[in-house]
């Protein structure tokens, strides 16, 4: 049952990682899209910390310390990279770039370090999905090409890729709230400087604390927990284009939210990026009862 629940864990993961975008065009004014992200992982960290801490499950015995760092680091450096992309190049090149070039690099990273070549079928969906991606968020606004938001949108691409792989390794051994728990701690006190550098009086208002406690706690803490539980038994590469999602499920609520129209080319980027998800979280499920049938074979 876990096996085949996992898939459904990231793609709910992926939507309320969709929500980040809507909370954000709700943020005050003088919020700064960096402090933003730095504020996130600060109130998703606590949150985690604390929640580990009630329950009692943090166990530091044996724990891994070069993967914890890997996934730390790279979480850490997506929120600013992410943001300076977006703001150098674009909401619609940032966008597509570092989500779009993710599951292309979480393949060929997981190919090469841990000799699993991607099947067939997840270079048809990801293709399927990173084509949507593509027609969806560039029919959105005017095309500004920057190289060096280019660059730092595919270091957020390589950042998330990274933070899956490594996080893979630990939820195998440890509990997926104490992996990220201690990673997102570790993020946090990485990324505290940046609490200093920008303007944070807007965190006091209500609405600012408002749209801090749902990034941190929704789109963060739980979103990430959730992709955590899913990575037990879903490969680096399948979670990371599962992920897509989260482009889709922003577009969605900005029309029935923000208010935004989409035209015939943007709901056909929709509909791929569907197919594409669709197809994988199927062949995720087919593999998984192939595996359960071999199980029984062997057992028998």
């Amino acid at each position: 049952m876990q096996r085949k629940l996992s898939p459904f864990y990231i793609l709910l993961a992926a939507i309320l990682w969709g929500t980040t975008g809507t909370s954000q065009t709700l943020a005050p004014e003088a919020a700064h899209p960096i402090a933003i992200g730095a504020t996130r992982l600060a109130v998703g960290g606590l949150f985690l910390l604390c929640i580990v801490l009630v329950v009692g499950k943090l166990n530091f015995k044996n724990w891994p310390i070069k993967p914890t760092l890997w996934a730390a680091l790279s979480m850490a450096l997506y929120q600013p990279l992410f943001f300076t992309a977006v703001t150098k190049t674009g909401v619609a090149i940032g966008t597509v770039v570092a989500i779009g070039s993710a599951p292309i690099l979480s393949g060929f990273i997981e190919w090469i370090y841990y000799k699993k070549r991607p099947g067939f079928i997840w270079w048809c969906s990801t293709f399927l999905s990173i084509l949507g991606c593509v027609i969806l968020f560039v029919n959105k606004e005017s095309v500004y090409v920057d190289p060096v938001g280019i660059l730092m949108a595919l270091g957020g691409g390589l950042s998330f890729a990274i933070y899956t792989l490594a996080s893979r390794g630990l939820v195998e051994k440890y509990s997926s709230l104490s992996v990220v728990a201690v990673v997102f701690t570790l993020s946090t006190i990485l990324l505290s400087p940046i609490l200093f550098v920008f303007d944070m009086s807007w965190f006091t208002s209500l609405r600012g604390l408002s749209v801090s406690l749902h990034l941190g706690i929704m789109a963060t803490g739980i979103a990430y927990l959730l992709f955590a539980k899913g990575l037990i038994h879903v490969s680096s590469s399948t979670a990371v284009t599962l992920a897509l999602a989260e482009p889709l499920t922003a577009a969605l609520l900005g029309v029935l939210i923000v208010g935004e129209f989409l035209n015939l080319t943007s709901w056909l980027g929709i509909f791929l990026l569907m197919l594409g998800i669709s197809v994988l979280i199927w062949s995720s499920k087919s593999s998984g009862s192939e595996k359960e049938l071999e199980k029984v074979v062997r057992s028998s």
